[in-house]
C-alpha cells in the first residue's frame, strides 16, 4: 500500500459503503415484493440475486468495522445506534400486528448487530490492540470458517446439541424452529467479519492505503455511504408502500 500523509477522509470507504446500501435496498425491494406482495416476477429477481447477498452485507458489515477502528467513541456509538435497533423492532413488531402478521418483524437485523459489534469492540478494543494485525485478520477469518455453519447446528466442525437452539439465544445464531426474523444477522459468524474489518482499520489510521482511495469517484455512492444509517432506517417503510402501489398497478392490469 502506498502511505498517504494525515488523516483526511477516505471517500473510497463512503463508495463502498454506499454500493452495499444500494444493494441491500433493492435485495429488500426484491424480498418485499416476493414474499409481502407475492408477485412471481420479485420471486424470481429475488432467486437471482440472493446468492450475492451475503457479500454485500458482509463488505457493509467489514467497512463498519473500519470505521469502528478509526472512531473514539464507539461505546457510544453502539448504545445510540442500539436504540434505534430496539426502536426497529418495536415498529415492525407493531406493523405486524396490525397488518395481521405480514412478515416484517426484525427482532436481530444488522442495526442490531452493529450495534453490538461496536459495544463489543469498545470493550475489546486495547487488548486487540496488542494483536499484531495480519494475525488478527487471519484469526478472523479462521473463526469465521468455524461459526459460519452455526445455523445448520454446527460450531468447530462439531454438532450442537438441540437444546441450545431455543429463540431467546437468537443473537448468538441460536434459535428455535419458530424464531423468525425479516432481518438477521447474529453475533456468530458475522462479529469476525466486523473484526477483521477493525484490524484493517488500522492500517487506515496509519495513513497506509493508496491515494486514489481518498479521493471521490462515484459521488452518488459517496452520498449514499455518509447517510448510510439514515437511509438505511427509512428504505424498508418507503420500499413497502412503494411495492404497495406496484401491487395495486399490477392487479389493475
Amino acid at each position: 500500500m502506498e502511505k498517504t500523509s494525515g488523516r483526511s477522509r477516505i471517500h473510497f470507504m463512503d463508495e463502498v459503503r454506499g454500493f452495499a446500501v444500494f444493494c441491500m435496498i433493492f435485495y429488500h425491494a426484491f424480498y418485499s415484493l416476493a414474499f409481502l406482495f407475492r408477485l412471481s416476477w420479485g420471486m424470481a429477481l429475488l432467486k437471482f440475486f440472493m446468492p450475492a447477498e451475503p457479500f454485500f452485507a458482509g463488505l457493509f458489515i467489514f467497512i463498519s468495522g473500519v470505521s469502528s477502528d478509526l472512531s473514539r467513541s464507539n461505546a457510544k456509538r453502539g448504545a445510540k445506534l442500539l436504540g434505534v435497533a430496539l426502536l426497529v423492532t418495536l415498529v415492525t413488531v407493531a406493523a405486524d400486528l396490525l397488518t395481521g402478521g405480514m412478515g416484517v418483524s426484525i427482532w436481530f437485523g444488522i442495526l442490531h448487530f452493529l450495534a453490538c459489534a461496536m459495544l463489543l469492540f469498545a470493550l475489546l478494543q486495547k487488548p486487540l490492540h496488542h494483536v499484531p494485525t495480519w494475525v488478527g485478520v487471519a484469526a478472523c477469518v479462521v473463526l469465521y470458517l468455524c461459526t459460519n455453519a452455526i445455523e445448520e447446528g454446527t460450531l468447530f466442525f462439531v454438532q450442537m446439541p438441540r437444546a441450545l437452539y431455543v429463540n431467546w439465544l437468537c443473537p448468538l445464531g441460536f434459535y428455535g424452529t419458530t424464531f423468525y426474523s425479516a432481518d438477521y444477522f447474529p453475533i456468530l459468524p458475522w462479529i469476525f467479519v466486523f473484526l477483521a474489518g477493525t484490524f484493517f482499520g488500522r492500517l487506515a489510521a496509519a495513513g497506509k492505503y493508496p491515494a486514489w482511495m481518498a479521493k471521490s469517484h462515484v459521488p452518488f455512492f459517496s452520498f449514499l455511504g455518509r447517510h448510510a444509517l439514515v437511509i438505511y432506517i427509512l428504505h424498508q417503510p418507503v420500499i413497502l408502500l412503494v411495492t404497495e402501489l406496484v401491487s395495486l398497478l399490477v392487479g389493475l392490469f
